[in-house]
């Protein structure tokens, strides 16, 4: 039978007290008079995935350098399972995995010479492992295929692949699911999900923010080096200035509604569309009974009506954009 990472013995836990995983205090990377990297503290729970998002040029690759001991950081500490981080320390060979974004692969090799390599390097063979992770991955068919011939979205899989090859505790993920098409993303999602269910921590750094959405338990957002916010998943949207929205299905827009709508105290903004109106409200309360009352007073019939938190990407958006405002008025001033 071949071993899943399911069939694999429990991890032993070496320092099972330790409820942050992975920590920084005030990290800053400086390149002369830039600063890539900003007075960011992160915070990294125990077999928890947590989603690292900023668009392209945020800092997020300098802050995986910096958390991998790849890079010095100008200021602040690096904590992994408890310990203060110090350059090529060993226990990044023993607990951590990692998939970078850009693969270099050995593209003379096979895909089951590869892991074998790395398989013995890493000191972890066993019968039917390199099998194994081959068919976690969806690659089971490909093991004596070149990987000169894999496609971008074949070698991210290998990459994860060899990162699972000993069961890391710690699994950093830059931009896991680029180049995958959506069976392939769906795949690794179930296995990164799989990953956490038997206490894997798992570092997502990510652009894609629906991905994230579905994945991650808490996320950090870095922006311009700075980390905006960071928290769980359900209390993120706390941050957009405590917004919720309202999704209502009419038979017709009365004309007065969207001015009578907008003139209740509660509510931020309407917009209307064909048998449809979306009021963005305030998040502490039910505003339902008001809103229903002020159209059905209208002569509104309502079909239906739901609360929508605000989505990630709405949150995303929103804190970059202030962030960039308050630039402008620091720039005005």
């Amino acid at each position: 039978m071949i071993p899943t990472a399911l069939d694999l013995p429990q991890r032993k836990v070496i320092d099972p007290d330790t409820a942050l995983v992975l920590q920084t205090e005030h990290l800053t990377k400086r390149y002369g008079d830039f600063t890539a990297l900003d007075d960011v503290s992160l915070h990294v729970r125990r077999g928890e995935i947590y989603g690292f998002l900023g668009p392209n040029g945020a800092g997020k690759t300098t802050t995986m350098l910096l958390l991998l001991g790849q890079l010095r950081p100008t200021a602040g500490r690096i904590s992994l399972f408890g310990r203060p981080l110090e350059r090529r320390d060993p226990l990044l060979f023993t607990r951590i995995g990692v998939v970078g974004e850009e693969q270099y692969l050995y593209d003379e090799m096979t895909a089951g010479e590869y892991l074998a390599l790395f398989a013995d390097l890493l000191n972890v063979r066993c019968k039917g492992l390199v099998e194994a992770r081959l068919e976690e991955v969806g690659l089971g068919p490909q093991r004596d295929r070149r990987i000169a011939t894999f496609s971008h979205g074949m070698r991210q899989r290998l990459a994860l692949a060899r990162a699972l090859l000993h069961d890391p505790e710690l699994l950093f993920l830059d931009e896991p699911v680029n180049g995958l098409d959506p069976h392939g993303i769906r795949e690794i999602r179930e296995r990164l999900l799989d990953l956490k269910r038997r206490g894997t921590t798992i570092f997502i750094s990510s652009h894609i923010l629906s991905e994230v959405e579905r994945l991650a338990d808490r996320v950090g957002i870095l922006y311009r080096g700075r980390l905006l916010a960071e928290g769980p998943m359900e209390a993120l949207g706390d941050a957009v200035e405590g917004r919720a929205t309202l999704e209502i299905e009419v038979t017709s827009v009365p004309a007065e509604a969207v001015d009578r709508l907008r003139a209740l105290p509660f509510v931020f903004d309407v917009e209307a569309c064909p048998g449809r109106l979306t009021v963005d409200v305030e998040r502490e309360g039910d505003y339902r009974a008001q809103v229903s009352q002020t159209l059905t007073g209208l002569g509104a019939v309502i079909v239906g009506m739901k609360v929508r938190q605000p989505s990630l990407e709405e949150t995303f958006m929103t804190l970059t954009e202030r962030d960039l405002a308050g630039l402008a008025d620091r720039v005005r001033s």
